[in-house]
């Protein structure tokens, strides 16, 4: 959770920033010495502001007593913050929510933090990026997948994974599995997919589609091995090679990926809980030729802290290009993971920077 925080104060001019402003969320990730006097502090500290030449930034506080500088007695770097209590604190809510088989109410969960409902949702947001109600239905979700992959029962995977009743849970199964829960426990079966393996720039790419449209573009190093990662994400569906329609489908994804600018307008299945699908349609407006960052995305979608939420939403991305998650860099501009290797992520901005 921190080392997610940490992305937002990545370069000195960041931390200033967030010195400038007492940015409460930076002060267990990085402290700062003056010096004309000598000492380092917390972001947060009440002290006046000092002048940015005099400013050093320090990762931890050995780092700022190894160049020589000294606690400050004020705000006591040094010492156990408020804030990392609070992370501390939820971090144990977070573990408790997972391991719970039943849905634990915002009282419960309030009262197990000694804090005031409003106060514990509002502390919960902020370091999380997301509700405890959220969250709780992220891990709900999750344990359909895994239960349902193993072989379960979907009536007994609805009581295990904690929906209370068969309406509240088929209500969102769709959107979350891609299919019904019945289909995705056979894998898949009933289920049409049409697919087309052509040659691109970047390699060999896979494009798949049910009837809710694309469901899968994936770039591989051989034909064999992207076929083989189809049939294991859908091992029971009826599987066959394209219609002259699907076709069009396939040239046009195609030349998205030689042409970036020119746009894709076919429908997408996307697969994904609601924050997936809520990162993912953010990506989505993103322009060919810029990037931007992790921290960003998670401005723009209204959960500043979320950032290695974000990162795990885009690692999850199984339609490149048409969601460009490619397109999202740390926030020094650094090229950072992709599904399908750093290289085609590269040569993928290189493309789009020169057209």
């Amino acid at each position: 959770m921190q080392s997610a925080i940490a992305e937002l104060f990545g370069t000195d001019e960041l931390r200033w920033q967030a010195l400038a402003n007492r940015d409460r969320h930076a002060d267990e990730i990085f402290v700062y010495a003056v010096k004309t006097t000598g000492i380092y502090c917390r972001p947060t500290c009440a002290s006046r502001l000092p002048s940015r030449q005099n400013v050093r930034f320090f990762q931890t506080c050995t780092e700022a007593e190894q160049a020589g500088f000294r606690p400050c007695k004020r705000c006591q770097p040094n010492a156990t913050s408020p804030r990392e209590e609070q992370v501390q604190l939820i971090a144990k809510i977070c573990k408790m929510i997972e391991a719970s088989e039943i849905s634990l109410s915002l009282s419960k969960l309030a009262a197990v933090a000694g804090l005031s409902q409003y106060h514990f949702q509002r502390i919960f947001k902020e370091i999380v990026g997301v509700t405890p109600k959220a969250y709780a239905i992220a891990q709900r979700q999750k344990r359909v997948q895994d239960s349902l992959q193993q072989g379960a029962s979907v009536t007994q995977t609805l009581y295990d994974a904690g929906f209370g009743t068969n309406s509240h849970f088929y209500a969102g199964a769709t959107d979350m599995l891609g299919m019904a829960p019945s289909q995705y426990k056979r894998g898949a079966a009933e289920i049409k997919i049409q697919f087309a393996i052509e040659r691109s720039f970047l390699g060999w790419v896979l494009v798949a589609a049910t009837e809710r449209g694309i469901c899968a573009i994936d770039f591989g190093d051989t034909p064999q091995a992207l076929m083989a990662q189809l049939q294991t994400r859908f091992p029971n569906a009826q599987i066959r090679e394209s219609d002259a329609t699907f076709s069009g489908w396939v040239a046009q994804v195609i030349a998205l990926i030689e042409t970036p600018d020119r746009g894709l307008n076919l429908p997408l299945d996307i697969q994904g809980t609601a924050f997936q699908q809520r990162v993912w349609q953010a990506l989505q407006t993103i322009p060919s030729g810029t990037t931007i960052s992790y921290a960003e995305v998670a401005q723009q979608i209204d959960r500043p802290t979320a950032v290695r939420a974000i990162a795990t939403a885009c690692a999850a991305n199984r339609l490149a290009v048409a969601i460009p998650c490619h397109r999202v860099v740390r926030s020094n501009g650094e090229l950072s993971g992709y599904r399908w290797g750093v290289e085609r992520k590269r040569a993928l901005l290189e493309r789009e920077a020169s057209t």
